[in-house]
């Protein structure tokens, strides 16, 4: 297959060629679904996919990486070509994606010399290494050495963000140095000065929006009158972050119409086609006034739903497609089975304090630092010390925190402070010889704008009585042990406990996972951590795919930081609940 760019076309073997992409996230669906959504995104019309590269999920360490089960994008592409799809790729290192910390990893905030998304040195050692071995997964995929991706794109969304041109050009340079010989590409926002700042000579400008066609290429078509015309994101729902009043939908005729006014224009990306799941805590956040983080499901009312049904929004757009296209769809495969398993009771339990000598190990410190400071960056992190005198009444306070921290006076939960709250304080009354206990959650780096370096945990002063108190243990809780755990079927006597119980499956099938009588936390299922659930929502339900399922007995842990709120209970569904 060739593929290039000349004038205002797409070219394929010769031929122009209109290209309908779908946007598939391959590390935020699991590798037995692949196929399916592959053999739906064709059956709808489309003769491309698309995905983002997420480098923190691949380089979780520095010079450290992982290439296997729903990281293996090398066979996500390939399956892709198998159905006869080209793919685009976005292999960052920023791709936004409502993921964590933009997909950037969160060890590069500890060198405290980075700048990121600029020619920073120490930005790019780290990026470059990246780089160097992503591409060589993309490299023996491309359709220049006989595989199926066409295009490549060199950053993301950079006009959003800041102006460092010799970044981008680096960027590209860097693209082309390793043997990516396709056409590259950079997408932003509509603007003159998105676009402005955003682009770059040698690489195709696309553009990111949801509705108007030609009211958003009004500055694209003054700037780039002789390029395609294609919108690389075209947004056909939105992300929910916790505490909305409800899921974000849009209307299947609307976006249908979109659809249709661009594919009369040009080609397009439908982002999302299927969003996926923030398995684990990879959710991402955006703080703009508000710190707003996301929730675990990102359905974004895609065509395919979180699980991969298909929905009146996919048969709307199949239905527009047919016009642009000179041959039959095939069949649209059926959806995969869902189970209700029912309720089960979760009867053993260990309280939090009785393992945190077992899930981590202290680290002193004089004062409280900021969680990348201890060398972990996902989960929990709480600091410990033995208070030195009387304090009645007294403020404990913070002049950042990120993002929820839980006081603790011995084992008695005394308030909670998010970063959200007017003021970052709470009243301590304790006795000298009392053990103060601050347990801090990262609930997600923001993923977008200016406030993407605020960290984690304790990130600044922290004072008692407006006088700094000194000589702490902190132990790092990335949750990403909890085999060591010891339960029982005693009650625990604090609020931030862990509870086990085991679901016994005669055949595994796709369920949903209801925690009404808990507050807030995280599920694993088989040791798999299925992601955060909060009651504010507006999820209320977790999805677990059927591949995290086996048959006969299975260990489902629980970690709640809050309090239950009866019976620990818990109900497996058909059907999720994103309300």
């Amino acid at each position: 297959m060739t593929f290039e760019i000349k004038g205002k076309d797409f070219i394929k073997n010769g031929k122009p060629i209109k290209l309908i992409s779908g946007a598939v996230h391959y590390f935020r669906n699991m590798p037995d679904t692949w196929n399916d959504i592959f053999k739906k995104l064709k059956a709808m019309g489309c003769n491309c996919v698309e995905t983002y590269c997420a480098w923190n999920m691949h380089e979780k360490q520095p010079g450290v990486y992982d290439f296997t089960n729903n990281l293996d994008i090398a066979s996500f592409i390939k399956a892709a070509g198998e159905e006869g799809l080209m793919a685009i790729v976005r292999p960052g290192p920023y791709i936004c994606s409502e993921w964590e910390f933009g997909g950037l990893p969160w060890w590069i905030q500890a060198d405290e010399d980075i700048e990121i998304r600029c020619m920073n040195k120490a930005y790019i050692k780290h990026f470059d290494r990246y780089l160097d071995r992503m591409c060589d997964e993309i490299r023996p995929l491309l359709c220049t050495n006989g595989g199926n991706v066409i295009m490549v794109q060199c950053e993301n969304e950079y006009g959003y963000y800041g102006y460092d041109k010799e970044y981008l050009n680096y960027l590209k340079e860097g693209f082309i140095r390793r043997g990516i010989d396709v056409p590259l590409f950079t997408s932003d926002g509509t603007s003159k000065e998105d676009l402005l700042d955003g682009t770059i000579d040698g690489c195709l400008a696309t553009l990111n929006f949801g509705s108007k066609v030609e009211e958003n290429f009004k500055a694209h078509d003054e700037l780039y009158p002789d390029s395609p015309k294609m919108c690389m994101e075209m947004w056909n729902g939105w992300f929910d972050a916790w505490g909305d009043e409800k899921h974000h939908t849009t209307s299947a005729e609307d976006y249908a119409k979109v659809v249709d006014d661009m594919l009369a224009r040009g080609s397009l990306n439908m982002y999302m086609f299927i969003g996926g799941t923030n398995f684990g805590f990879t959710s991402g956040a955006n703080h703009y006034e508000k710190y707003l983080p996301d929730v675990t499901s990102y359905d974004y009312d895609a065509p395919l739903t979180e699980c991969g049904d298909t929905t009146a929004k996919y048969y709307a757009v199949r239905e527009v497609i047919k016009k642009y296209i000179d041959y039959p769809l095939p069949e649209v495969p059926a959806n995969r089975e869902k189970k209700a398993y029912g309720r089960i009771t979760l009867g053993e339990s260990v309280g939090f304090f009785d393992m945190i000598d077992v899930l981590s190990k202290p680290i002193h410190s004089d004062v409280p630092r900021c969680m990348e400071h201890y060398g972990t960056g996902y989960g929990y992190i709480a600091y410990q010390s033995t208070l030195n005198r009387d304090y009645d009444d007294v403020e404990l306070t913070f002049s950042e925190i990120g993002d929820r921290a839980h006081i603790y006076i011995n084992k008695n939960l005394i308030g909670i402070v998010y970063t959200n709250d007017e003021k970052l304080s709470v009243n301590i009354t304790a006795r000298q010889g009392d053990v103060l206990t601050i347990l801090c959650e990262n609930m997600g780096r923001t993923n977008f704008g200016p406030k993407m370096m605020k960290k984690k945990g304790i990130a600044g002063r922290c004072l008692i009585d407006d006088r700094i108190h000194f000589n702490w243990n902190v132990y790092p809780l990335p949750m990403d042990n909890l085999n060591l755990l010891t339960f029982s079927d005693k009650k625990p006597e604090e609020k931030s406990a862990f509870y086990r119980g085991y679901l016994n499956v005669d055949e595994a099938k796709d369920t949903f996972l209801r925690l009404d009588n808990f507050t807030k936390g995280f599920v694993t299922v088989n040791g798999f951590n299925i992601g955060r659930y909060w009651e504010i929502g507006p999820q209320k339900t977790l999805y677990i795919p059927a591949s995290l399922l086996k048959e006969g007995k299975n260990e489902i842990v629980v970690f709640e930081s809050d309090s239950i709120k009866g019976a620990p209970e818990i109900e497996f569904c058909d059907k999720p609940v994103l309300e």
